[in-house]
């Protein structure tokens, strides 16, 4: 039935495309622009050598700190829109793909490109025809196993998150949906997902507890729900937040010791919309910011204020200070300064990285830029997560894509009438284009090493000949330098984000 119906309304959206709405389609849904070039998607490919490796220390050897595997995803469709038809594709209508590097003894193993087998994917790749629009646009490491034992997941905001395993010969393996073993709302089949049951892509783990919280957003009421799962991978009660009166695209969020914080942004979704996209912005919306304890029963305690021109985009970090008494959020962000070209291209959004400061007793938020340059993507050490931290690690937004990277000292913001944080910069070079960075600590459990003490990686493809490496870059130098690169063998298309897991903890998963 469901290859019967897509069939259908694939027809019905080409009838549509070719004889009711034949305008050009924008750049942004062409698929001429958003499936060529760097986004060209790729076909899968197993566990492949990695033969050509160059080091510029360490005696030809990788820096012991990368033994492991680091991980990126992408949107990848599995199915290319022919020519000839006016189908329109978005860069985030991809189906999931995670392209991973194994690293062992200091030495690059195995380079492998795998679908993340979601429900969407199989029906699909049984028809042979794109018919639903999804992506999966994280991977984290979050309890679901019990024993406070960490799993591996590929995350989306638009369904429940999907299980992985690295097998022993550096693979990549779909083990399925996982609702974590949800036991709120009275739901009597615990171990089977709730129908349209989504999470963020962007939860966050508290370290000290071993924690994570989360949420979901909605095209009814409910609009928005926070929910945590403990530390043995169990979901716990859902609190609904009745404030919120529309359906509001909340891509990511921030924690603190106490709070969750949350953008109530212009970015809106009407799903009764027909001769326009659900997904728009709405002009009139002032931006709120909203406040909440992290461990509230229900919403009664929340509160908004409205924050003009704050459409956030990511969090990097947020923390307490006041002696961390609560009185006093800070929270580092991306915000889209032109956000109605969000979904139309990354280099016109004008992403920039921002300070904004929370007066939890005041109810009043301060917004500062951090630096003039377009940035996203920004991590952090991830020692220092949900508390002060000193540097933030950045992706240089360009016309087309990320073009470089860049390392910003937040100590730069105490000194009056500074303008730009950036003490650290590096270009990929013409035609090199990169994406979210990710920290590795040198000695990741010694807790008196210096912050910046270790390295950044990275994905990097050269579209002027199609190669893509693996790069590693000293994160304390001034230039940011390239001390390591591994020639894949194969091309990697765009992609969003990436985690890189320790040789330790991927025998752990």
């Amino acid at each position: 039935k469901h290859l019967e119906y897509s069939t259908i309304l694939n027809k019905l959206d080409d009838f549509i495309s070719t004889f009711l709405d034949p305008s050009p389609l924008r750049p942004s849904i062409d698929p001429e622009h958003s499936m060529s070039g760097y986004f060209a998607p790729v076909e899968e490919l197993p566990p492949t050598a990695c033969t050509e490796v160059a080091v510029e220390v360490g005696g030809g050897l990788l820096p012991s700190c990368l033994d492991g595997a680091y991980i990126r995803n992408g949107p990848n469709p599995q199915f290319v829109v022919t020519e000839g038809r006016r189908r329109p594709y978005h860069l985030f209508d991809g189906d999931g793909m995670l392209h991973m590097i194994e690293i062992s003894g200091g030495k690059a193993t195995t380079f492998c490109s795998r679908y993340v087998k979601t429900h969407k994917h199989t029906v699909e790749l049984r028809s042979a025809e794109q018919w639903l629009r999804s992506r999966q646009t994280s991977v984290a490491l979050l309890p679901g196993g019990g024993g406070g034992a960490a799993n591996l997941f590929a995350l989306s905001e638009c369904d429940l998150p999907y299980e992985i395993k690295v097998t022993e010969n550096g693979d990549i393996v779909t083990l399925g949906r996982h609702d974590f073993h949800n036991n709120s709302n009275n739901n009597n089949n615990n171990n089977r997902p709730l129908l349209f049951f989504n999470m963020t892509a962007h939860p966050k783990v508290d370290v000290k507890t071993g924690e994570t919280f989360a949420y979901r957003y909605n095209i009814t009421r409910p609009f928005l729900t926070i929910f945590r799962i403990d530390p043995e991978g169990r979901k716990q009660k859902d609190v609904h937040v009745h404030s919120l009166k529309g359906c509001t695209i909340i891509h990511d969020f921030s924690v603190t010791e106490n709070f969750c914080v949350f953008v109530d942004t212009q970015i809106v979704v009407n799903p009764l919309s027909v001769l326009r996209p659900p997904v728009g912005v709405d002009r009139a919306k002032v931006p709120r910011v909203g406040v909440i304890g992290k461990y509230a029963e229900d919403d009664s305690g929340m509160w908004w204020t409205e924050v003009p021109g704050l459409n956030m985009f990511h969090s990097v970090n947020a923390w307490e200070e006041d002696g961390g008494g609560g009185g006093t959020i800070v929270a580092v962000v991306s915000n889209a300064l032109r956000v109605e070209e969000l979904f139309e291209s990354i280099g016109l959004a004008q992403l920039r990285l921002e300070k904004i400061t929370i007066d939890v007793n005041a109810h009043t938020v301060h917004r500062q830029p951090l630096s003039t340059k377009f940035l996203d993507f920004g991590v952090i050490n991830p020692a220092y997560a949900a508390r002060k931290n000193r540097y933030v690690y950045a992706a240089m937004i360009g016309p087309k894509s990320v073009d470089g990277i860049v390392k910003l000292d937040l100590s730069l913001t105490q000194k009056d009438g500074h303008g730009d944080c950036v003490v650290a910069s590096r270009l990929y070079g013409p035609g090199c284009c990169g994406g979210e960075p990710f920290f590795v600590s040198k000695e990741p459990n010694n807790p008196s090493v210096e912050e910046d003490d270790g390295y950044l990686v990275a994905f990097v493809t050269d579209e002027n000949n199609g190669e893509s490496k693996f790069v590693v870059m000293d994160a304390k130098s001034a230039t940011l330098d390239i001390i390591a690169a591994v020639k894949l063998p194969c091309r990697i298309p765009c992609g969003f984000h990436g985690i890189f897991i320790t040789e330790g903890d991927l025998n752990k998963v």
